[in-house]
């Protein structure tokens, strides 16, 4: 059968691919846009819009539960988690529709294509399309926007245990968890602990290191700790998950090896939040000349660039950090390079993100850790969410804001632990990208009362850094 022959072909619609199909196929290229699974990658189907819909519901019933505090009596609230369930579903379902008219549609020069595409040649791909067949096609650039999913560790009964992942549980969940056992300690467990203690699920966290969020600064972790432990999640840290077994009654069993000796966990339900592993394999990377690294992800050069001429890898699949505006980034790297003549690369770049507990955590530039690891002088500043206005006026007064200062009076970074902390942290970072010394923003004139305030406040009480 002879190769179908177009300008470009997009591996993946997720949130680099997708926009790069659009500005590719504006720019008067034909495109063909490869998916074996659904439109929109990980951020529209199992990632940030699903997970931020069931958050908003947990948070709902939260704010209802607490609504006493600030004088409003009101009955416990009764969580319909089937609606809650349904909600997310449509408004993903929205989502996906759409993508699929602006794919299809709304836009010339786009084929899409449903099935699972691998190398041939270095510019050459066969798809074994979804309906059953084989169309092979080939063109002189191709993006791979392939993703990662859920890592599984090699873990005795958990195959056999009807274990659920980030994936799985926000694509088939339908049955509210009793009581939820979560592996993993990270971002993924630690919001879909809040999340389901909400909703009125019983929740243990078990993880290998003796913190949460291990990554993060000790002082910025364990308050967080201390936030989950008071809403009644359980926490099992530095514990090694030896076995898992299910009893007849769907009832789910972990061994742990803790400090203080085997521990036996119940649960309901199982979630693994253990990381993520790129969707490499079988992708007949054998014909090319593109390398993985040791994890499996694809080696790029700072422009996305492959090994193979003419071939990128964008989005999570390229490795380093796994977010969707680090994706999106790559989209606008590669258009920019083709269409633009622009010189933008990944090196860099800023690292916003936020862990959308409530409150959040906005995280921008460098850790206290970071500072002293790279032996860069710092001065720094915490102040506590109760000393906030806005925050007293509402009753949010958890958490803190913490912000990092350089030898020439400008910001290295920040950790924003309270209510609109990722708003607060993408302030900091305007004033980053601005290259702002921090007395112009104690300085700033800003609407009273507002969280905003927070940057006039925030370098009070600057120390040298330990």
């Amino acid at each position: 059968m002879p190769a179908d022959s177009f300008d470009a072909i997009i591996i993946g619609a997720g949130q680099a691919g997708t926009p790069l199909a659009y500005a590719l196929a504006e720019a008067g290229r034909r495109v063909a846009m490869v998916e074996s699974d659904y439109l929109g990658g990980s951020c529209i189907n199992y990632g940030c819009a699903p997970t931020k819909a069931l958050l908003a519901s947990a948070q709902r019933a939260h704010h209802v539960r607490t609504a006493g505090a600030l004088g409003i009596e009101a009955p416990e609230p009764v969580v319909n988690f089937g609606a809650v369930i349904e909600r997310m579903h449509h408004l993903r379902q929205n989502s996906r529709d759409s993508l699929h008219r602006k794919l299809t549609e709304d836009r010339e020069g786009i084929t899409l294509i449903r099935g699972r595409a691998r190398f041939t040649a270095p510019h050459s791909l066969h798809v074994a399309l979804v309906g059953g067949g084989e169309q092979p096609i080939t063109a002189p650039l191709i993006f791979i926007n392939t993703g990662t999913k859920a890592a599984v560790p090699d873990l005795d009964g958990l195959p056999d245990s009807g274990y659920l992942t980030s994936d799985s549980l926000l694509l088939g969940l339908t049955e509210q968890p009793e009581h939820l056992l979560i592996m993993g300690g990270s971002y993924i467990g630690v919001e879909f602990s809040q999340m389901f203690r909400r909703l009125g699920t019983r929740v243990t966290i078990v993880d290998t290191k003796p913190r949460l969020m291990s990554r993060e600064d000790p002082d910025v972790s364990h308050p967080l700790e201390e936030l989950l432990t008071a809403s009644g999640v359980e926490l099992v840290l530095s514990a090694e998950t030896r076995r898992v077994s299910r009893a007849a009654d769907g009832r789910i069993t972990l061994t742990v090896d803790t400090k203080d000796g085997e521990r036996r966990l119940h649960g309901s339900h199982l979630l693994v939040a253990v990381g993520r592993e790129p969707n490499t394999r079988d992708l007949g990377l054998e014909h090319t000349n593109i390398t993985l690294n040791k994890k499996g992800y694809i080696e790029v050069n700072e422009h996305l660039q492959t090994g193979t001429r003419g071939v990128y890898a964008l989005g999570d699949v390229k490795g380093g950090p796994q977010f969707t505006h680090i994706s999106y980034d790559d989209y606008r790297i590669v258009r920019d390079a083709l269409l633009h003549s622009g010189k933008r690369t990944t090196a860099h770049r800023p690292l916003p993100y936020v862990v959308f507990t409530e409150p959040q955590l906005g995280r921008i530039g460098l850790s206290k850790n970071q500072a002293k690891e790279q032996g860069i002088a710092y001065r720094v500043s915490r102040l506590p969410a109760r000393t906030i206005g806005r925050a007293q006026q509402t009753g949010e007064t958890d958490g803190f804001v913490e912000v990092l200062v350089g030898d020439d009076d400008r910001l290295l970074g920040a950790a924003v632990f309270c209510e609109q902390g990722g708003e607060i942290m993408t302030m900091f970072q305007l004033a980053m990208a601005g290259s702002l010394r921090y007395q112009e923003l104690q300085n700033m004139i800003l609407a009273h009362p507002t969280w905003a305030e927070v940057l006039n406040n925030a370098f009070q009480r600057l120390k040298p850094g330990e």
